[in-house]
């Protein structure tokens, strides 16, 4: 059992090196404001009547706007949020974002394109704003992460020169992740 538990554990590892440092390094930099940035563009945007309250609306509206200057829509999801006296639409993904805004005048909207930079694209999939083989794949990562530490702690907890590290380290990780929940 032990050499089946360690023969996962390195396909597993191996496997997933590349997204764990994708998200150790995103996740660990956005804490201290890292977050990469955006090119931002502007489309003036007249409408026949203001879309009011219904999303439906707003996406339909940024939906014909983005194809008039073929450009996809994100790939995250699209809410309505109040800005002042009136809505505006925000619609978040990994490669650009995309803002829908009343601009003061009657029937004037601003279409706002945020595509992302390379930091930025990044940190979107950290966030899963991704597409569904994206968010599948970050899934499969969050589930082989446990299945790592449980296989690191059986095989560590089967060999006794390993049991006297195991012990108190897990002693050691479960009383941070005490003090974490307390102070965090």
């Amino acid at each position: 059992m032990r050499r089946s538990l360690t023969t996962l554990h390195v396909i597993l590892a191996g496997f997933f090196f590349p997204l764990a440092l994708m998200f150790a390094l995103t996740g660990g930099l956005y804490t201290f404001g890292i977050k990469g940035g955006y090119v931002e563009r502007s489309i003036p945007v007249t409408v026949e009547q203001m879309p009011g309250d219904t999303l439906t609306a707003w996406v339909g509206i940024v939906e014909r706007e983005l194809a008039k200057v073929s450009v996809a829509v994100p790939s995250g999801s699209a809410g309505l949020k109040k800005a002042g006296t009136s809505m505006e639409l925000e619609w978040t993904g990994v490669r650009r974002d995309v803002v829908l805004r009343p601009t003061g005048v009657p029937l004037q909207l601003d279409l706002v394109i945020k595509d992302t930079d390379r930091w930025r694209h990044l940190v979107q999939l950290h966030k899963a704003k991704g597409s569904y083989l994206a968010k599948t794949i970050s899934m499969f990562w969050a589930a082989s992460l446990v299945l790592l530490a449980i296989s690191g702690l059986i095989i560590a907890f089967s060999a006794p020169a390993f049991r006297r590290l195991a012990i108190p380290a897990a002693g050691a990780g479960l009383a941070t992740f005490v003090a974490y929940l307390l102070l965090g």
